[in-house]
């Protein structure tokens, strides 16, 4: 145990002092492993922060535990056959189908309606093209997990006497009342003027679409003033664990409602935030199991400049490998030496490579506000695969310095 000790103390001391030695040729060479390094951990961090980003706004887009059901809507792709069949299949939602899965779905803890109508804003010669007004019903505000940052939501009164009410998102309310608070004033919409009675706090865009573009109005106002079509209803667990038992419960219930029979397709779409999460992990993944392996290249030729080092360093080493094979050194000896040296070099390298993936991804993070994780596993990945290039990169070299002839070596000088 002390000799094997020993001779690995000796071996990666002797690699080191080699590498110092010779510092700007080592750094030189360890570029394209570096690159290598950097590329695959920012690469990850990239494909993580983006998992984190989406994920976050879907949660602050939907709400937690939350899951929608519409006319038209579906997770994933559908072909044309299959869509023109839902289209002509699923029924219109109404009024009353929220109210009978509002009273028959124990499972979930609130129930609502949302309808989402674009329109042009123009008050006082102010213009304010592309708003979304949303008839909600009053508990939209927990299913959603909405945060008024000042005044209130839609109150269920207001809900039942269909009342000219409305909450803004925060771009609206800067474009028409910039100066001073809202709360009180009026908002024409569709010429019918709407008391502001909240502010909603700003929400940021996803994927270029702002979210702070949107007013909340009474549902049964909404109704009124837009029609009928787009109906939503909107339901919500009290924890994940019964999460899919309220949606299964929910569309039982609604199944029921429209005397769907057994072996029938249903004749509306559901949409959840878990599904939907679970499709953007898949999405990321995919993302990173092509992008990963291409930056992994880079790494293959940070190895092979290696090697070509490594040549160059038996080369003038010839005298040093026979004065060692003549005093005892074993092929294997060598061989394990120049393994340890050029393991050890791209391992530096990786370093070095961490510390400028590092760099980047706070830079990036700073710079585009979204927020770039470096995880364990490509950590792992990248100095894994950068130490093992550098031991293949060496078998060669090492494989020639420990088969020269002791007696030849020692007549070179180089």
């Amino acid at each position: 145990m002390r000799y094997f000790y020993s001779f690995y103390a000796d071996a990666g001391k002797i690699a080191l002092q080699s590498i110092l030695a010779h510092k700007l040729r080592a750094f030189l060479t360890l570029i394209g492993i570096i690159i290598g390094v950097a590329a695959v951990v920012v690469v990850g961090a990239s494909v993580s922060g983006l998992n984190t980003y989406v994920t976050d706004k879907v949660a602050k887009l939907l709400g937690a535990n939350h899951f929608m059901i519409a006319r038209m809507a579906f997770q994933g792709r559908r072909t044309d056959d299959d869509f023109e069949r839902m289209n002509r299949r699923n029924k219109q939602l109404n009024w009353d189908d929220y109210e009978w899965i509002r009273d028959h779905c124990t499972s979930c803890s609130d129930v609502g309606i949302e309808i989402g109508t674009g329109t042009d804003l123009k008050q006082d010669g102010i213009e304010f093209p592309g708003a979304i007004v949303f008839g909600v019903t009053s508990n939209m505000e927990d299913i959603e997990g909405k945060t008024i940052a000042e005044g209130r939501f839609i109150s269920p009164d207001e809900v039942q006497r269909s009342a000219l009410v409305c909450v803004l998102g925060s771009e609206i309310k800067d474009k028409f009342f910039p100066n001073g608070s809202a709360l009180g004033k009026t908002l024409k919409v569709r010429g019918l003027p709407m008391t502001v009675v909240g502010i909603e706090e700003s929400r940021g865009s996803f994927f270029g679409d702002s979210l702070d573009r949107h007013i909340y109005i009474p549902a049964t106002t909404h109704l009124q003033v837009f029609g009928r079509s787009g109906l939503q209803i909107h339901g919500r667990a009290p924890s994940r664990e019964t999460f899919q038992p309220a949606i299964e419960d929910a569309r039982v219930s609604l199944r029921n409602k429209h005397r769907l029979k057994g072996n029938e397709e249903d004749d509306f779409g559901l949409v959840d935030v878990e599904t939907l999460n679970n499709q953007i992990d898949q999405f990321t993944g995919t993302i990173a199991a092509v992008v990963v392996p291409i930056t992994l290249i880079t790494l293959i030729v940070g190895g092979i400049v290696v090697m070509n080092i490594m040549l160059v360093s038996v080369t003038e080493r010839t005298f040093e490998i026979g004065l060692r094979k003549a005093v005892g050194a074993t092929k294997r000896q060598i061989l394990t030496q120049f393994l340890i040296e050029s393991g050890m070099l791209c391992a530096f390298g990786g370093l070095i490579g961490l510390l400028a993936a590092y760099g980047v991804t706070t830079l990036i993070t700073a710079l585009a506000q979204i927020t770039m994780t470096i995880t364990i596993g490509y950590i792992l990945l990248a100095l894994i695969v950068s130490s093992v290039i550098g031991m293949i990169a060496g078998i060669y070299p090492a494989f020639k310095a420990a088969r020269l002839n002791p007696i030849i070596a020692l007549t070179k000088t180089t």
